[in-house]
Formats: structure tokens, C-alpha cells, sequence
């Protein structure tokens, strides 16, 4: 994709949404941590049904270490991998307890060090809670990557370097946020809502939609 076709397709989604945000609902940056951590091979509906029930009751590392494992369990027992991420999620408290006096870091290599935390999920966290240009590639974001040649590859690390490469600096923090909505609602796995699609004519894909779904 030509770089003015590139400017022009986040200045199209840039206009529909101007402050575009993670729809995963929080109110805190560990509570953004938590929420990310558990919507992996997860939804963000899900999430956010479990959440409503956690966090009034237990929304800071030390509140969450005394429920213990079994009773995270009990409010995250909707999401998969359930049991794994509430291991994830206490291991985590106790870090930020031991080194960071229970606030979320904001550099990378602190946010990989905690369970359950790779670098998708750092990307997130320092992207939505402190601003950073940082591009989070989801299965969402690949896809509508790949698919309108924005930027091309076989892995999630090699279509994230084409995007820090290819973005123009005035996009580059909303970007993640405006990628994921669009492969979310219009640029979907099965059946592409391309009549819908603002930005139909940038796009590379030879297989699209002609009707409207």
C-alpha cells in the first residue's frame, strides 16, 4: 500500500472515531492488567460480564491475593483457561507487590516479567494506559493487515514492525484501537462487510463482499 494511501486510510478512521479505546471496561490501570490478562482467547464481552463481578469486590493486588485462588476462580469461572489465568493473575499481584509497590510498570521489560503478560498484552497496557505508539496485533489486526496489504506477514511480530515502519506518527497511537474495531465490525473472518467499509477503495483484498450483510 502506497504511503498516501496509508495516511488516507487512518485519516478516514480517524474522522469516524477521533478517540478510539479498547472496549474492555476498567477504571484503573491494574484493572485494565487484570481485564487483558483474562481476554486472552477470550472475548471482551466476557471480560467484561466476569469483571463486573470481580472488581467491585476485589480490584487491587492486595485485594485479589486475599481472595486466593480458589475464590478469583469463582468470579472468573466464565473465561477459558480460567484456572490458569487466576494462577497468572495472583503471581502478578505479588510482583507488583515485591517491585513495583502494586502499580502497573510502564516499560516493557517490566510488564513481560509478570505472569501472563507477553508482549501483546505490554502492548495494550502501554498503549491504552500511558499513551505509547505501541500496536498490539491481535488475530482482528492481522487479518485486516494481511488483508488490505497495510502491512503484510506470516507472524504477529513481523506485521507489527511493518505497521511501526508504515504508520504516520500522527496515527500511530490510536492505530491499534482503529484496527481492532474495524476487523471486529466490518472487516469480519467469514464474510467481510465490504460495502460498509470506509476504506474499500485502499484495499488490496480481491475477495470482497459485493452485497450488504
Amino acid at each position: 500500500m502506497k504511503r498516501s494511501d496509508v495516511a488516507e486510510l487512518f485519516r478516514r478512521l480517524r474522522d469516524l472515531d477521533p478517540d478510539p479505546t479498547t472496549e474492555l471496561e476498567y477504571r484503573t490501570p491494574f484493572e485494565l492488567l487484570v481485564a487483558v490478562i483474562l481476554s486472552a482467547q477470550a472475548t471482551d464481552r466476557g471480560v467484561n460480564k466476569a469483571t463486573k463481578r470481580l472488581f467491585p469486590i476485589a480490584n487491587t493486588p492486595e485485594r485479589i491475593l486475599a481472595l486466593g485462588e480458589e475464590g478469583l476462580k469463582r468470579y472468573i469461572s466464565t473465561i477459558g483457561l480460567y484456572n490458569a489465568k487466576a494462577k497468572n493473575i495472583l503471581a502478578t499481584c505479588a510482583l507488583l507487590l515485591e517491585r513495583h509497590h502494586g502499580q502497573v510498570p510502564r516499560t516493557r521489560e517490566a510488564l513481560e516479567a509478570l505472569p501472563g503478560v507477553g508482549r501483546k498484552t505490554a502492548n495494550v497496557i502501554l498503549n491504552t494506559v500511558f499513551g505509547e505508539p505501541a500496536i498490539a496485533v491481535d488475530t482482528h489486526i492481522f487479518r485486516v493487515c494481511n488483508r488490505t496489504g497495510l502491512a503484510r506477514g506470516k507472524t504477529v511480530r513481523q506485521v507489527e514492525d511493518k505497521l511501526q515502519k508504515v504508520i504516520p506518527d500522527e496515527y500511530k497511537v490510536g492505530a491499534h484501537h482503529w484496527l481492532i474495531l474495524h476487523g471486529r465490525y466490518i472487516c469480519t473472518a467469514r464474510k467481510p462487510k465490504c460495502p460498509e467499509c470506509p476504506i474499500r477503495d485502499l484495499c488490496a483484498y480481491r475477495h470482497k463482499t459485493r452485497t450488504l450483510t
